[in-house]
C-alpha cells in the first residue's frame, strides 16, 4: 500500500506505548526518523484503515501494509480453532514478529508482538529483569508463579499476574504484547 509499510505500522504500535514509556517512544520515533507530528498522522491514517468498509479486514489487511506473512499456523482457543499469522522483523524489535490470530469468520481476534520459536528469550530470574521492552507476555510463562494472562481496557493492552520468587504478587502490563511496566499488586491498585 502507498504511504504505509513496516515503519509506519511501528509508529502505530509506539502511539499506544506512549502511555505508559514516552521517552523509550521518543527514541524509538528518533531511530525511525520519525516527528511526533508524522506519528500522528500516520496513526489517524491507520484509523481510516482500520474502519474502512473499503480496505480488506482481518489477516488481509495486515498482508496489505507488511506483506506476506513468515509464518503461518493455527491454535486452538477454547473450542474454536483460530488462524495465526506473524510478520517480522521489525527494525525496532529484531527479534518479535507481530503476530495476528483470527477466527473462524476471518475477523482479527487478537495482535501482538511475540517472541518466535527458537528465539532465545531473555533471563528473567527476578522482577527487576522485568524492564520496560524487555520481554513480551509469553516470556513469563514458566519463569513465575501463578501467572495469569488477562486482556486490559483497549484491544492493544494485556495484563499479567504472576507471583515474584520472593512470594510478592505482581501485575506486569504490556501493550502490543510488549511489557511496559510492572508493579506490586497491593500499590497496583492503590494508584
Amino acid at each position: 500500500m502507498k504511504g504505509f509499510a513496516r515503519r509506519e505500522f511501528q509508529l502505530v504500535l509506539l502511539r499506544r506505548m506512549a502511555d505508559y514509556q514516552p521517552a523509550l517512544v521518543e527514541s524509538a520515533m528518533r531511530t525511525l526518523d520519525a516527528s511526533r507530528t508524522e506519528t500522528r498522522e500516520v496513526n489517524a491514517r491507520w484509523q481510516r484503515i482500520v474502519r474502512s468498509r473499503a480496505f480488506p479486514a482481518g489477516r488481509r489487511r495486515y498482508e496489505a501494509v507488511l506483506g506476506p506473512p513468515v509464518e503461518l499456523g493455527k491454535r486452538e482457543l477454547g473450542v474454536i480453532t483460530c488462524e495465526i499469522a506473524a510478520w517480522g522483523p521489525l527494525s525496532l524489535w529484531p527479534g518479535l514478529r507481530f503476530e495476528v490470530m483470527t477466527g473462524p469468520d476471518g475477523g482479527v481476534v487478537h495482535e501482538w508482538l511475540v517472541r518466535p520459536a527458537g528465539e532465545p528469550a531473555p533471563r528473567l530470574a527476578s522482577v527487576e529483569d522485568l524492564t520496560p521492552w524487555s520481554c513480551v507476555a509469553g516470556d513469563l510463562d514458566g519463569r513465575f508463579a501463578e501467572v495469569a494472562h488477562e486482556p486490559g481496557d483497549v484491544p492493544s493492552r494485556w495484563h499479567t499476574t504472576f507471583v515474584s520468587p520472593e512470594g510478592e504478587p505482581h501485575v506486569a502490563h504490556f501493550v502490543w504484547g510488549l511489557l511496559q511496566q510492572v508493579a506490586r499488586l497491593d500499590q497496583a491498585r492503590d494508584s
